[in-house]
Parts: C-alpha cells; sequence; structure tokens
C-alpha cells in the first residue's frame, strides 16, 4: 500500500449562505473541502463542490437534522481520523458536549466552527481547529478559512484571513 505523501484540504465554516470569490483563489488545488457547519444554504455547497468533493455537517443556522447533514462526522485522511464537529466551544470554553465528543471519538484532529474564531490548539492528543468565519462579518470578529497539508506525515494547519466584505465576481 502507497502512503499519500502530499494532500491539501480546504478547511471552512460559518458561511451563512455567503460564498465569498476568494475561496476559489485560496482553495485552488485542494483534494477535500471540509465544511464545519452553519452552511446556510446549498448554493455555497453546489460552488464548493466545484472546487472539490465536500464533507459536511449542519450547525444551528441550518437546523441541525433538518437540513439533511449530521451534526458530526468522521472522516479518514491520509491514515488519520479527522473529526467534523460545529459547536466544540461555547463561550469561550470548550463545552461539555464537545468535550465527551472528543473524549468518546478521540480524533486526531477536530475541525470546528460556530464561535467565528480562528483557533488552533490541542485537547489532550487531538488537535483542534477551527478556521474562523467564511460568511458575513459579525462585530470585531475576522473572516478567515483555512488550508491543511500534509507534512511528514502530519496535517499541519494554515488559518487564512478574508477581508471583512466578500470580493465582488
Amino acid at each position: 500500500m502507497s502512503r499519500v505523501r502530499s494532500l491539501r484540504i480546504g478547511i471552512i465554516a460559518d458561511t451563512h449562505g455567503l460564498f465569498d470569490p476568494a475561496i476559489l483563489r485560496h482553495f485552488r488545488g485542494v483534494a477535500r473541502i471540509l465544511h464545519a457547519g452553519d452552511i446556510g444554504g446549498r448554493s455555497v455547497l453546489k460552488q464548493l463542490r466545484a472546487i472539490a468533493p465536500v464533507t459536511a455537517v449542519s450547525g444551528n443556522v441550518d437546523g441541525y437534522g433538518r437540513s439533511g447533514f449530521p451534526s458530526e462526522r468522521i472522516v479518514k485522511l491520509a491514515g488519520r481520523r479527522i473529526a467534523i464537529r460545529h459547536v466544540l466551544y461555547a463561550g469561550g470554553k470548550l463545552t461539555g458536549e464537545g468535550r465527551a465528543y472528543l473524549e468518546r471519538e478521540r480524533p486526531d484532529l477536530c475541525i470546528f466552527g460556530h464561535t467565528h474564531r480562528p483557533k488552533v490548539e490541542r485537547f489532550g492528543t487531538t488537535l483542534l481547529v477551527n478556521p474562523g468565519s467564511a460568511g458575513p462579518k459579525r462585530f470585531t470578529l475576522p473572516r478567515g478559512l483555512g488550508i491543511l497539508s500534509l507534512r511528514n506525515g502530519r496535517f499541519v494547519p494554515r488559518l487564512i484571513p478574508l477581508r471583512d466584505r466578500a470580493e465582488s465576481v
């Protein structure tokens, strides 16, 4: 079996129905896109799917189960277990449900959203990444997305800030 040596994955959350054309530039060449919820409409997913295959979970804006997307998922890429879940943090802290999920699933990496705050940190051996919100700017929170690159057998996240307003077409 051959080992994957190079892989780029786009990570995005909290689009809230907005597809910023900047996504096309930043996600060029990604093998997959992981969307951590609050999609805000299927048109966003359609545009993301034109770039690469998409794995998405629902968020509160999507009505969770009513959206037709699960609220959490585990995908296996390059031999690593990657969890995708919309709410992991609330009020600046890891939620009890988020902690229980991480302890139960023990993923290598967890992509999440909801807070609109970009974050990279560890919970035990799990790398936690929130790419920030790629949707409309809210309050003073920055907009952003991210790229996961496989380097030396490990995923390395890079957070990418977006302008306060979506680029025009």
